[in-house]
């Protein structure tokens, strides 16, 4: 099953996609009604606890920022502010040099897990969605240690636009990943090229941390990085989970 959380005539509501008509995707609310894609603005699809998020998972997109093997997975935390929804906007700020997206599997954890074994850490998983957890390349100052202005920043992490029920992804250590900017594919891998697997990753945590239904894992991103300007439109896609669209707008959107 796949669910969306949107704000509608001034509610939120739950909702399920129907099948394409004419090109367009149609949502069915809870509440019985049915209306466009376009005629809501797209939440997060579930009740975001923790972000936890990883840098540098995938071996290509490590040395494409010529950066060493390490001994632990290098984990960090976001903040409440950064989620945004599907087809919403991120802010690129005035005379930033480098910023780019970043297409990922997050990992939704569905039941409390705490000193979770490998082979019983998918147990916990409530199920799946596309993530885009844009990054300003300027900001950074440690490559091990990400600031908060390069992970931080109010709605550079896009979120959605569907949870996958875990039992609707059989395999996710083998599932594609593309990125495409104004229709042009830049980025392309396979969650199977991850340095820790999700069942790594959550045996990793809850050994540590007590992992809670709500909290979601952003799991890296392949190599294929590129620098978006304003006015991009940029799609994440994930094998058998979905498309993540949004645009990237410029200060004076935001009245800044």
């Amino acid at each position: 099953m796949r669910s969306a959380r949107v704000a509608h005539a001034g509610a939120v509501h739950t909702a399920v996609p129907l099948p394409p008509a004419d090109g367009r995707t149609s949502l069915h609310l809870a509440d019985g009604r049915v209306v466009r894609e376009d005629q809501v603005v797209w939440l997060p699809p579930f009740e975001v606890g923790t972000i936890i998020a990883l840098g540098l998972n995938y071996a290509e997109h490590a040395k494409e920022l010529a950066f060493n093997a390490r001994e632990e997975p290098l984990v960090f935390l976001k903040g409440p502010n950064t989620l945004l929804g599907h087809r919403g906007f991120t802010r690129r700020p005035e005379g930033v040099r480098f910023m780019h997206y970043e297409c990922e599997l997050a990992v939704v954890i569905g039941a409390r897990a705490r000193d979770v074994s490998r082979a019983h850490a998918l147990d916990h998983v409530a199920g799946y969605c596309v993530a885009n957890d844009y990054a300003i390349r300027d900001y950074l100052e440690n490559w091990y240690r990400p600031n908060l202005r390069v992970k931080n920043r109010d709605g550079a992490t896009v979120l959605g636009p569907y949870l996958v029920d875990a039992e609707d992804v059989p395999d996710p250590g083998n599932l594609t990943l593309r990125t495409f900017v104004n229709g042009k594919q830049t980025q392309q891998g396979n969650t199977r090229d991850m340095i820790t697997d999700i069942p790594a990753l959550i045996e990793y945590l809850s050994s540590f941390m007590t992992l809670s239904a709500g909290d979601v894992i952003l799991t890296g991103t392949p190599d294929g990085v590129v620098d978006v300007e304003t006015g991009d439109t940029v799609v994440c896609e994930i094998e058998g989970i979905g498309s993540l669209c949004n645009t990237i707008v410029s200060d004076t959107v935001f009245g800044r």
